[in-house]
């Protein structure tokens, strides 16, 4: 797929605005149609539109209870795990693949978990744009697309802005939380996140971290261990 983003040299000889570089593409793919009818049934009830005004959490779930975001959950099957094993916390996801979304909203339905909601759109406009600071308790991001070629090391969500973002929007005692089974990425991870004034490494020696128990197998961790890769883990805490 031709890459779509511009430079800021090549956007400002088109006159067009300057653009950040975005890490994802996003590819259309095919919903199924059970997915096509869960995104016109079941999005009014788990569904959060975009736009760029603040979220009021206790507007959307109906109470006010711990919250925790996962950002690009794929097809949305540990979110749905994670949600129905904490009935008592809250839990919004990010993600920009359509069908993974339909996916997610038809297995909500199916466990009957009333606690999750959804947005469709970049986690980095939608954490800056939409999410309060200081009004999470937990961050996931398990598993980002690695962007193994060099050239392509831009693209990675796990940069500098990113994680002083996320730290913004964490409260003080919240978690953010990491894992991949790419070991360069792992390490970039860990300089990053660990050069963040704000936060501090969860893991007494300052390295990786030990798997959480609540954090369920994922596919893309499935077809790592099948791949022979291992798994990192990372957690950093706002004191």
């Amino acid at each position: 797929m031709p890459d779509d983003i511009d430079t800021d040299a090549e956007a400002g000889r088109a006159g067009r605005p300057l653009r950040t570089v975005r890490s994802f593409v996003v590819r259309a793919g095919r919903m199924t149609v059970a997915q096509q009818r869960a995104w016109q049934e079941l999005w009014p009830r788990h569904g959060i539109d975009t736009g760029d005004r603040p979220l009021d959490f206790v507007q959307a779930f109906g109470r006010d209870a711990r919250r925790t975001l996962e950002i690009g959950f794929g097809n949305g099957e540990s979110l749905v795990a994670l949600a129905a094993a904490n009935p008592d916390r809250d839990f919004l996801g990010i993600e920009v693949h359509r069908p993974g979304i339909g996916h997610l909203l038809l297995r909500a339905q199916a466990s009957g978990v009333k606690n999750l909601r959804v947005i469709c759109g970049d986690a980095v406009e939608v954490l800056r744009d939409r999410i309060p600071g200081e009004s999470l308790d937990e961050v996931l991001l398990y598993f980002p697309d690695p962007w193994p070629k060099k050239r392509h090391h831009k693209r990675r969500i796990v940069q500098d802005a990113f994680v002083a973002l996320v730290a913004s929007r964490l409260r003080t005692g919240g978690t953010l939380r990491m894992a991949t089974d790419w070991e360069p990425y792992a390490a970039q991870m860990l300089e990053v996140a660990g050069a963040c004034a704000a936060l501090v490494n969860e893991s007494a020696g300052g390295g990786y971290a030990a798997r959480p128990e609540s954090r369920p197998v994922t596919r893309f961790e499935r077809r790592g261990e099948r791949l022979g890769h291992g798994v990192w883990d990372l957690a950093f805490r706002r004191p």
